[in-house]
């Protein structure tokens, strides 16, 4: 088999044809991950036993005719995402030793299906980042480019299946931490409808902001992973009720929210775009321009509600009930020692910032407003799908960056300008390759964004397939 030309469909065609068994695929990405991932560093732990296991026991399925479509699959892990007695750390020192007691309702899906787990990925400190750089165990580095980030927070997953160390890969999205690192390694990512994946055995950060999605090398793939892990979960308080998809007619219509592309976007996107907007016109698209007067708050209202909720959240990780425990001779003391010592700088920045906008006096001036204006955004998608079926932007405003590149939290920040509104909203969205850029002699992947109404996906799986088909 060609690993490197692989995808689900064609893998679940030949597991099912015998063309080899599901214990071959997986040692086929146990090889991979040996040969590529010291340079790489895409994983935290492989958990080769288990899942040769895994595999043995998909065989057995598939042999006596009760497959599953991801029976035999092998997926990479985020590692905020609980597996049943695996270390959890959502790359962070503070639960560098922590072991899940349960599944999170993602992975009993998986397993259901039969699915092959292959490890757990790195990834940015509590998805505070979008490069990986933020991890407490080292960055991961892009597979087109070892001198660049491979994006964030869920850089680790998007490095496996890029570099051809996963089938697939579960990742988180808060602002873009799935879509971002699929436009920097040349990959499908999805985040979901808000509520239409649970997310109970995700660790929080953002909890009005998080959503569980997937990376591959497909939209058919990614379509594949989506059907089997959405749905509702009553252990979930804000998951959908009842996923109601959005199956109105498609007017064939596409709005791009031109005059909030032009500030500090890169030519060569901008080109990349353009290009791949004329091609929808020739598949019959028709593309207007839109406006979204209040899209241009959305990133100083994403670090307001994002640093708030990560603030809150956090407060759990104290020394006492789980995780790192500093010793001190007062309580107050092993509060403080355990926090400083476990936690990173972003995640430090961030609680700060976030416990500043939430402190008496500064509510209402910030956290409040940015909930106000979160609305007026949410409102501003709504009313422009009463006219078109999806919204287009760049994924990122610029390629993978070289490490280091970024240093000022602000210039990082920036990375997410195109991403944060659609988590900001609870609209699904999507990213596809829309060709390659060169940078310093670098040819690197570039992704274009689809965002669709709520429980929209099928809508952006369509669109999706129409880009993909587009010769690069």
């Amino acid at each position: 088999m060609d690993i490197s030309k692989l995808t689900i469909v064609e893998a679940r065609r030949a597991l099912d044809a015998k063309e080899y068994s599901a214990l071959d695929l997986t040692n086929a990405y146990l090889d991979a991950i040996r040969a590529k991932d010291g340079e790489i560093h895409a994983y935290l732990e492989v958990w080769e036993k288990s899942a040769r296991d895994e595999a043995k026991t998909a065989d057995e399925k598939i042999r006596r005719g009760k497959a599953s479509t991801l029976t035999g699959i092998p997926i990479a892990i985020k590692d905020n995402i609980l597996v049943e007695g695996r270390v959890a750390s959502s790359a962070s020192k503070i639960l560098e030793h922590y072991v899940a007691t349960y599944d999170a309702t993602v992975i009993k899906k998986l397993k259901a299906q039969g699915a092959v787990f292959l490890g757990r990925t790195n990834m940015d400190e509590f998805a505070m980042g979008s490069s990986t750089e933020n991890s407490a165990f080292g960055p991961t580095k892009n597979p087109h480019d070892t001198k660049r980030v491979p994006g964030g927070s869920s850089g680790g997953s998007a490095a496996a299946v890029a570099a051809h160390m996963a089938l697939a890969a579960l990742g988180s999205d808060t602002g873009g931490s799935i879509r971002q690192p699929a436009s920097h390694t040349g990959l499908n990512g999805l985040k979901p409808t808000y509520g239409a994946v649970s997310r109970f055995g995700l660790m929080a950060l953002g909890s009005s902001l998080d959503q569980i999605g997937q990376l591959t090398h497909t939209v058919a793939d990614s379509q594949i992973l989506f059907d089997a892990i959405c749905g509702h979960d009553e252990n979930d308080g804000t998951s959908l009720p009842d996923m109601k998809k959005n199956n109105a007619p498609m007017k064939r219509v596409i709005g791009v929210p031109r005059i909030f592309l032009e500030k500090g976007t890169d030519s060569d996107i901008l080109a990349c775009f353009e290009k791949t907007l004329e091609k929808l016109r020739a598949k019959g698209y028709t593309v207007v321009d839109i406006d979204l007067p209040n899209l241009s708050y959305s990133l100083a209202v994403y670090y307001i509600i994002q640093p708030a909720e990560a603030s809150t959240n956090l407060a759990r990780y104290d020394g006492i009930r789980y995780g790192l425990s500093m010793q001190a001779p007062s309580i107050q003391e092993v509060y403080s020692k355990t926090r400083g010592v476990g936690f990173g700088p972003e995640v430090r920045r961030r609680i700060m910032l976030g416990t500043f906008v939430l402190s008496s006096g500064y509510a209402d001036a910030y956290y409040r407003k940015a909930r106000s204006v979160r609305a007026l955004i949410r409102a501003d998608f709504t009313r422009a799908f009463e006219s078109v079926d999806a919204v287009v932007t760049p994924t990122c405003p610029s390629p993978a960056f070289k490490f280091g590149a970024k240093s000022d939290p602000l210039a990082m920040y920036a990375e997410d300008i195109f991403s944060v509104p659609a988590n900001l909203a609870g609209v699904p969205a999507l990213s596809v390759p829309m060709g390659t850029v060169v940078s310093d002699d670098s040819d690197l992947p570039v992704g274009f964004q689809i965002i669709g109404p709520h429980g929209g996906e099928e809508t952006l799986f369509a669109i999706g397939n129409d880009v993909e088909k587009f010769e690069v």
